[in-house]
């Protein structure tokens, strides 16, 4: 336990320091610069390369910096960068959307942006309007939070995942399930890989926005501590907000289901709505009403913590 709370303190300390948040940075660019090579962005190579990936003073070229002024960013000495040197360095490395809003946040932790807030409280409880929403939802459908925990859910989803209102508090987010239950393993099955992935891109889009949250600090500690494929995933430094997608699980009930899923991003602070629905592929739709009608009854009535 002593080792575990250690742990957390030194993920809380490298999430808040603003040496360690220099750290963060550094690291963030270089692994995007890495996943580049001359040939990617229209530039002939020359001479031999220690490392993979564009060098500084080619990522400053592509972005119109000098590379005195682009290696000041890369080590977190630039905190008046500007809004046009930011975009210009995510285009350089081709960033997406997520990526660009993470490297705000790491470049100028001290400023008010649109995409960053306090950490959400934990709420016990999701607004009325969305409770329907989500009971309204025709297949599996569940809210999450910023630490990926579950707040609420339908009971279709209890049929498919499991009783979410079984598994303690402080254990339920996707998170902890997919890295530490074995069963969520075999659950996703093939689809293990792409999920534990998303689910660690999904981390590291929190951390840029809520740097501060302790919760979110022991999260990450107890995961990094007890997971070595979350913490060689963490290491990637890969950012991405959750977004639609298909998962082919192995259900215990049915054997393959293969589901396509949405996610509705909501008004709160870091809370989602992710809904699934059969795949269009033979069998699927069955698969799933199979589901629905063995485990529905098993599983429970639609519950959240905050209307039970």
């Amino acid at each position: 336990m002593a080792t575990l709370a250690a742990a957390r303190r030194r993920i809380l300390e490298r999430m808040t320091a603003p040496g360690e948040r220099r750290t963060e940075l550094s690291q963030f660019l270089r692994s995007r610069r890495a996943r580049l090579t001359p040939a990617d962005v229209g530039l002939t190579a020359y001479g031999p390369r220690r490392v993979p990936g564009l060098r500084r003073e080619e990522l400053a070229q592509l972005a119109g910096v000098s590379v005195e002024y682009y290696v000041r960013l890369e080590q977190g000495r630039n905190p008046h960068v500007s809004d046009g040197v930011l975009e210009a360095v995510g285009r350089a490395l081709r960033l997406d959307a997520a990526e660009r809003a993470h490297l705000r946040n790491l470049a100028r932790p001290d400023r008010a942006l649109p995409d960053t807030a306090p950490a959400p409280t934990a709420p016990t409880a999701i607004r009325p309007s969305l409770r329907r929403l989500l009971d309204a939802q025709p297949g599996p459908a569940y809210v999450c939070g910023h630490l990926t925990q579950v707040l609420a859910w339908n009971a279709l989803a209890a049929a498919v995942f499991g009783d979410f209102g079984d598994v303690p508090h402080e254990r339920r987010t996707f998170a902890h399930l997919i890295f530490l239950e074995p069963r969520y393993r075999a659950l996703f099955a093939d689809s293990w890989g792409p999920k534990a992935a998303a689910t660690v891109a999904f981390l590291r889009v929190s951390v840029g926005r809520y740097p501060d949250d302790p919760a979110l600090a022991a999260l990450i500690g107890t995961l990094a501590m007890k997971s070595e494929e979350f913490a060689g995933l963490w290491a990637r430094q890969d950012v991405a907000e959750k977004g639609p997608g298909r998962y082919t699980l192995c259900h215990p009930l049915v054997g393959p289901l293969t589901l396509d899923f949405e996610v509705l991003h909501t008004p709160e602070p870091g809370q989602v709505l992710v809904s699934y629905l059969p795949a269009p592929e033979p069998g699927a739709a069955e698969a799933l009403g199979l589901v629905g009608s063995w485990g529905v009854t098993d599983a429970g009535a639609a519950h959240d913590p905050g209307t039970a």
